[in-house]
């Protein structure tokens, strides 16, 4: 390939990396128009047909049409693996899905769950989820199981006008199947780079290959090959204006085929006779122009109907275009496929099959744009009409809905303008509506958006805003999503319509939760719920009556949640609503776990998690898998809590949702750090420390100030206080509390005694909002304790072990109950009581039994001293040399130390 090949045996070289090491990869390829991009995917394309093993390819084309067409190309992709083309009609598209993941997808169960969702790409689809996780998930495992075959390579062609979900697709596929044999090629303009100037940042399986302009030599060589025998001249000419693009030279050539000034001979293009000079235009731009203008008029024709429809288009549609059978147009199009304008898709394996296309998309521009604008109006509006007829609705609707957005703003100010205007309006909701039914959020945002600004009645405008506000929502872009939402309330309000007003006041409401301000969500949702109360109770009676119960739980008031928390069960039992049901659930175990009824928790999570399971419920199942992990945790069901954090982490990696995946990496660092794998802990809080966007999962990953604080890593422990500051302003008390305790540890490790105790002390009040079994309040006791001690305060020690002592039996959980006997140990010891060595033993057999081994060897340690202080160093040697071990393991060095000052040995302490 003249002037390529380095380009294209780097990207044959990675691709077979990709293979060998079953690795993903990306290969971005930029460049401007004309410059070689779709040539050297040809190249590559056709290389494989020199090669003996089986590659699966795929090619999928980015349709021009405004900010693009969602996942136009995934879909193209699935058609051409499937056999199925643009307009096969439903019944056999289905059967044709289903024989091929039947061939390729063996796992049933993986069958089930890819197959609707695949179907809904297609917009086949009956099941419909508005998951974007769950479908990425889907979509994803689909492409991995044709790679756990052979080597898949994903061709992506006219990038720049992806819409941004697929282009979040890409780098989703790339991150979840690394370990995957995909290689995925991209092609685009730079413009791409404008969208979305981090495409492929940060991923190390990524490679940018920018296409430069060909060197003078290079382009020398093209020109002499294609045209050997042309005059020195005019050949100079073409070098110079063409500045290393080589359509340029192509479409010079072809022009001089136009006119018959030069004959095919082979391969080769020759002068029919001497070229006398020759006008050459200065631009590409300019040289495509005069190749349109040396063409028939019927010709032309025929490229501006085409080029209305788009970079491929099917005989029929350009019929109906012009208005002209299907035989007057066939040797037009076969005219201009010779002069090498068109070209027909001759792949029996692509679902453009049979369609004609424009050799380069610069060419349809340029054949657009000879178009007045009334007569863009005109095929604008018959391309819609033919879409809207011959292809599924929800298929195309993006398309139709472009197509008469461009009639209307052709010739706004036309007697016929309102009513395009509104079939413009109705086409982009029904487009929004398909980018939602996708999860393509952002998307569906901009679509429902474009239909709000050419709504004319108000009513029409703010639902129209409201549905843009819940998109943006989804596409967690808070700030756009609470400015349209309130656009919304305030046309809803100006119209009297108080319903609507109130659903939009409690979307208002979750954005303020998530952004860590429950009582601001409460005072919105008071209202709100009392006017949606006042109609027919239905579906948003629940749901909001269950937020504004949770957010009260959360925010403390746990008593004055119960008739809201009931209300929502009530409703969404008898109007059959699984979700809201398994919400409220929550919200009831919740409250109990606040109150530390724990078994009675348990209970109602179970239930809430199989109600979600069963309906595909995933979010829903996150936020249940999270409340019984911690009801676990309260209960001290470590290795339970474990269990069941481990098949969190895998549920939220299956349904590719990383936000939940970072909360529970992180929150697994607490168990990790008793069960004493603090080096899993680390690198479970590494691996989750990037993720870690929300106050959850912020501040889950601050268990690991504790790990460094029993290290001796002060500063790690300071900087990540520092880092997650913010969860210490948070309105919710558990985040808040949270980080005062650790607060706390870290001051107590500075050296900063009254501080620490003062931080301490002020943690463990909040136990009455989180409850004595909390895994917080637990800590608590035992940091006021340990600082009051450091300080010689030994009435504030006594006054936390009274606190202890005052627990019911149903409130003294293994981990207190070994903090109680082990802090009753140490005081007995201090005032020279006898009985101290029966309770240091009694907590040594509770963390023992407990697995528990950092605090079974700190009271192993502590035992040893006491033992030591009276005489009694022999029955002290074993409980040292049981604790050291321990220390040794867990690189614990200050504990470490204590050990070398009390036997007097040196002590090796590991890096």
């Amino acid at each position: 390939m003249v002037g390529r090949d380095r380009e294209l045996r780097l990207i044959k070289d990675l691709f077979h990396a990709s293979a060998s090491e079953k690795k993903a990869h990306l290969v971005s390829v930029t460049g401007v128009a004309g410059i070689g991009k779709s040539r050297l995917a040809w190249e590559f394309y056709k290389y494989f047909d020199g090669i003996v093993d089986t590659v699966y390819w795929h090619r999928g084309r980015c349709l021009a049409y405004g900010e693009g067409v969602t996942y136009w190309a995934l879909a193209d992709m699935v058609r051409m693996r499937c056999r199925i083309i643009e307009d096969e009609d439903a019944t056999s598209a289905w059967r044709k899905l289903r024989s091929t993941l039947d061939a390729h997808i063996l796992d049933q169960e993986e069958r089930r769950y890819v197959e609707p969702r695949l179907a809904q790409l297609l917009g086949l689809g009956e099941h419909e989820t508005r998951d974007r996780q769950d479908l990425f998930a889907a979509w994803r495992l689909f492409f991995e199981r044709l790679a756990d075959q052979y080597p898949t390579v994903l061709a992506f062609e006219d990038m720049q006008w992806a819409d941004s979900a697929l282009l979040d697709f890409v780098e989703y596929l790339l991150e979840w199947s690394r370990n995957h044999p995909l290689y995925v090629v991209t092609l685009a303009r730079p413009e791409l780079l404008e969208r979305r100037p981090t495409w492929g940042a940060g991923h190390r399986n990524f490679t940018s290959l920018f296409l430069e302009p060909l060197s003078e030599q290079a382009m020398e060589e093209l020109l002499t090959g294609l045209v050997p025998g042309l005059p020195g001249a005019l050949r100079s000419q073409i070098l110079a204006r063409a500045e290393g693009v080589p359509l340029y030279a192509v479409e010079t050539v072809r022009m001089l085929l136009d006119r018959a000034l030069l004959v095919q001979e082979g391969a080769v293009y020759r002068p029919t006779g001497a070229i006398e000079e020759l006008d050459v235009p200065e631009t590409l731009h300019a040289l495509i122009a005069a190749r349109l203008d040396g063409l028939s008029t019927d010709e032309r024709r025929v490229l501006q109907d085409g080029a209305v429809l788009g970079k491929t288009f099917t005989r029929a549609a350009l019929a109906n275009l012009s208005g002209r059978p299907e035989e007057d147009i066939e040797p037009l199009l076969v005219t201009l496929v010779r002069k090498e304008v068109l070209s027909l898709q001759a792949d029996p394996r692509s679902p453009e099959h049979g369609q004609y296309g424009f050799l380069q998309d610069l060419v349809r521009h340029v054949a657009y744009e000879t178009l007045s604008r009334h007569e863009r109006k005109i095929r604008h509006l018959a391309a819609a009409e033919h879409l809207s007829a011959s292809l599924a609705e929800d298929e195309v609707a993006e398309v139709v809905a472009a197509h008469l957005v461009e009639a209307y703003r052709a010739v706004p100010d036309a007697p016929d303008s309102g009513e395009i205007k509104e079939r413009a309006r109705l086409a982009l909701s029904r487009a929004g509506e398909r980018a939602s039914s996708l999860a393509a959020a952002a998307e569906s945002q901009r679509y429902f958006e474009q239909a709000a600004d050419l709504a004319g009645e108000p009513a029409d405008q703010a639902r129209l805003f409201d549905l843009a506000g819940q998109m943006a929502r989804r596409a967690n872009l808070p700030e756009q999503a609470r400015s349209l939402l309130d656009r919304a309330h305030d046309i809803f309000e100006s119209l009297g319509d108080a319903g609507a007003a109130a659903r939009v006041s409690a979307r208002l409401a979750e954005i303020d939760f998530v952004e860590g301000h429950p009582q601001a969500a409460v005072a919105r949702l008071r209202p709100a719920l009392a006017t949606l109360s006042s109609e027919e109770p239905g579906e948003d009676v629940a749901v909001v009556a269950g937020q504004l119960g949770r957010f009260l739980i959360l925010g403390g008031d746990l008593d004055e949640a119960v008739p809201y928390v009931e209300q929502a069960l009530e409703l969404s039992e008898a109007l059959d609503l699984p979700d809201a049901f398994a919400q409220a659930l929550t919200n009831k175990a919740l409250r109990y776990l606040r109150r530390d009824r724990l078994r009675e928790a348990r209970i109602l999570l179970e239930g809430a998690l199989a109600t979600a399971l069963e309906n595909d419920l995933h979010a829903t199942a996150m936020r249940v898998y999270n409340n019984l992990t911690v009801t676990l945790d309260a209960s001290d069901r470590i290795d339970e809590s474990w269990d069941l954090g481990e098949r969190a982490i895998e549920f939220a990696r299956r349904v590719g949702d990383r936000g939940q995946e970072s909360v529970w990496l992180g929150g697994s660092v607490g168990a990790l750090f008793l069960l004493g794998r603090w080096d899993e802990a680390l690198a479970r809080a590494h691996e989750a420390s990037e993720l870690a966007t929300t106050p959850m999962a912020q501040s889950s990953m601050l268990d690991v100030v504790l790990l460094h604080c029993e290290r001796g890593e002060r500063e790690s422990a300071r900087a990540l206080l520092e880092r997650f500051v913010a969860v210490g302003d948070s309105d919710n008390p558990e985040h808040r509390i949270a980080y005062l305790l650790y607060e706390a540890r870290a001051l107590r490790a500075e050296g900063t005694l009254r501080e620490a105790s003062e931080t301490a002390q002020r943690a463990l009040a909040g136990r009455d909002e989180l409850g004595i079994k909390s895994w917080i309040t637990k800590f608590a006791f035992v940091e006021v304790f340990e600082a009051a001690l450091a300080l010689g305060d030994v009435t504030k020690a006594e006054e936390v072990l009274a606190a202890l002592d005052a627990l019911r039996p149903g409130e003294l959980t293994p981990l207190l109950a070994g903090a109680r006997t082990r802090l009753r140990g140490r005081l007995a010891g201090m005032s020279g009581a006898g009985d101290a060595d029966r309770w240091f033993a009694e907590a040594e057999a509770v963390y023992s039994e407990l697995g528990a081994p950092f605090y079974l060897a700190v009271t192993q340690l502590e035992h040893a001293e006491w033992l030591i202080g009276r005489g009694e160093a022999g029955e002290a040697e074993p409980l040292l040399q049981h604790a050291d071990e321990t220390f040794e393991r867990l690189r614990a060095k200050p504990w470490l130390e204590r050990i070398a000052a009390v036997t007097g040995r040196a002590t090796e302490v590991p890096a």
